[in-house]
Formats: C-alpha cells, sequence, structure tokens
C-alpha cells in the first residue's frame, strides 16, 4: 500500500544549553504534490551535524535559524519519486537539503544527480560531500601543510577530522589526532595511519600532547574548542596555521566559560608568533569543488582515504542521534537512514 503521509521533526522550542528531546516534534502532514517544473523527493540518507546546533539558536550567524514549527535543517540523499521537471526523472538518485523528513518537493535549485555505481551514496554526505569538501578546502587552502611539519587534529574520528589527517598524511604531515576514548584513538592508529593518537578524556591531555608534538605545532585544525584548544595553544611554532572549523565544546554553552580571561595572551601570541587563525564555511570555497570531487574521490578509491559511518536507523531516532553526537558518542559519519 503506497505511503500518504509525510513524517517530518519540527523544532519545537530553543534549547537552553544541551538539546532535550522535547525540543523536537515529530509530526505528519500530506505528502506534498509537485507543480509544473518541481520534483517529489523520498529521503533515503539524512546527515546530522554539528552546525545543526547553531541553527537551532536566533544568535546571529552566517545562516539564518530555524524558526518554531519549521522543519530542522540537513543534507540529504533522496530519491525521486514523481517529477514535473524535465531535469529529472523517475528513479533518479540525488543530493539536496531536505531535511529531517520523508518526502519534500524542489524545484531542483541545488540538487545534484549520483551515480549509484560510483561510490555508495551516503558518502554524497560525507567524505565525498560537505564534510569531505570541509576537510580538503580548510587544510589545504588555510593550513596549507607542507611535508615533515606538525599536523594535529582535534574530534578527529569525525568525518571532518578523519579526512583532515588522511589528507595530511598524503601531503607528508605528522599527524596527531585528537579523540575520545580507547576504541577511537585505535582506530586512528590502527586503520588511519596516524602517527600518534591522544585522548582527550584522560586528565593529562596536555603532557601527552606536548610529548606527542615534540617539534611544536605547524597546523592545527580546530572542531572542537574548549580543553583541547587549551593544551594546543602553547604548542604552536611561529608561523602555525589554524583553520577554525568548528567550536563542538561550546555550543551549548550558556555562560562564559570560568577561569582567567585569555584573550590577551592569544593575541600576543597571534602577533609575536605571527600566526594564522582563520574561521572558514566550507562555502566560502565553492571554486574548489572540481578539485575537491577529482581530488578526494581517488584517494578514496585508491584507498588512501578511509572512512567510517554511524547509521541510526529510522527518521524517529534522530534527536536521539543528534543529541548523541554533540556529546561525541558518535564514531564516524553520523547518518540516519530512512
Amino acid at each position: 500500500m503506497p505511503e500518504t503521509m509525510n513524517r517530518r521533526i519540527v523544532l519545537a522550542s530553543r534549547p537552553v544549553g544541551d538539546p532535550r528531546p522535547l525540543d523536537f516534534r515529530l509530526e505528519s502532514a500530506a505528502i506534498p504534490e509537485p507543480r509544473s517544473g518541481e520534483v517529489l523527493l523520498r529521503t533515503l540518507w539524512l546527515s546530522l551535524d554539528p552546525y545543526m546546533r547553531g541553527r537551532m539558536s536566533t544568535a546571529k550567524s552566517y545562516a539564518k535559524p530555524v524558526e518554531i514549527g519549521e522543519v530542522m535543517v540537513g543534507g540529504t540523499v533522496s530519491e525521486v519519486v514523481a517529477s514535473q521537471n524535465p531535469a529529472f526523472r523517475v528513479g533518479d538518485v540525488v543530493v539536496g537539503s531536505a531535511g529531517w523528513q520523508d518526502y519534500a518537493v524542489s524545484d531542483g535549485t541545488g540538487l545534484r544527480k549520483l551515480d549509484p555505481g560510483a561510490a555508495p551514496v551516503s558518502t554524497a554526505i560525507g567524505v565525498l560531500g560537505m564534510p569531505g569538501m570541509t576537510a580538503y578546502t580548510g587544510l589545504l587552502t588555510i593550513g596549507q601543510p607542507k611535508p615533515g611539519e606538525t599536523l594535529v587534529v582535534a574530534a578527529a574520528t569525525g568525518p571532518v577530522g578523519s579526512a583532515v589527517g588522511q589528507i595530511g598524511k598524503i601531503k607528508g604531515c605528522r599527524v596527531v589526532g585528537i579523540a575520545g576514548g580507547p576504541d577511537k584513538c585505535r582506530y586512528l592508529l590502527d586503520e588511519l595511519g596516524f602517527d600518534a593518537a591522544i585522548d582527550h578524556r584522560l586528565p593529562d591531555l596536555a603532557h601527552r600532547l606536548e610529548e606527542a608534538c615534540p617539534n611544536g605545532i605547524d597546523v592545527y585544525f580546530e572542531n572542537v574548542g574548549g580543553a583541547v584548544w587549551e593544551a594546543v595553544f602553547p604548542l604552536l611554532n611561529p608561523f602555525a596555521r589554524v583553520p577554525v572549523c568548528g567550536l563542538v565544546s561550546q555550543y551549548n554553552a550558556t555562560a562564559a566559560p570560568e577561569g582567567p580571561d585569555r584573550s590577551a595572551a592569544l593575541m600576543r601570541a597571534i602577533l609575536t608568533k605571527r600566526l594564522t587563525l582563520r574561521g572558514f564555511i566550507v562555502g566560502d570555497f565553492a571554486a574548489q569543488a572540481a578539485d575537491f570531487a577529482r581530488d578526494v574521490s581517488a584517494w578514496v578509491k585508491d584507498g588512501r582515504i578511509k572512512y567510517r559511518e554511524d547509521v541510526t536507523e529510522g527518521l524517529e531516532h534522530a534527536p536521539e542521534a543528534f543529541m548523541g553526537m554533540l556529546k561525541g558518542r558518535n564514531f564516524g559519519k553520523t547518518l540516519v537512514k530512512l
């Protein structure tokens, strides 16, 4: 019997601190009908990413917030199930941004067709999609890694961090990954070929990182902030580069961090060490999309870049998976299979 209802998860309330289950609401509505020039998409895969926490807030940012009652935003892989757009046929598989719902209507803007025979389609929202391109462009454009340099990566088993570290190895760097727990650290060493792995949950993080970086740090790819940044900062070499991709440890904060104000020390180090710290959004480097697709697709095919997916089954479980991801419970790219 064909489906007649579209399940969707909307923002029910704005979180204060950690998101709670009550901040999300699962609703049902009629499946929309495509009009002239539109297609109806059925979601196959949903990507869950840390940036979504920012979209739940009204704080000023690079993108507008999700409004109360709106469908949560998210990258998706979908199948075209009805089409009134000549550019798309029923059965086409596309990557886009349909959000947290079973079905969506699109006029085709921003959709890209996938070849299911070229790679698993889930990679289009993972290593061969936005996370992979974030790693590629942020590291190569801002980090500018050179052979023999030391690259440190935070959240190193996540979809961005794991790609950053492996690209760093391809470019000839000594790569040190920071991750949470012994299993993740073993994965960095045994599967991804990192030179060292540091468990940020251990109390002597700063000492362990210093031992792993006897020649200091030339490139630090920032995904986390907080205590990890505090351990990295003193080890930065003159002319070190810091691409700032995310600050996941701070996304649920409701007040300024405790302790002294270290901004003066940071500014002095930027001056005296001639540091480069640059925040970025992957869209800043859209012109590099073809280079990314060419290089990373080849590296994945050749086995030089490996990836891991953390899959949750069922749209109704997306909030739980999302909240767990923000606490570091995921191991690899967080996906929901619908």
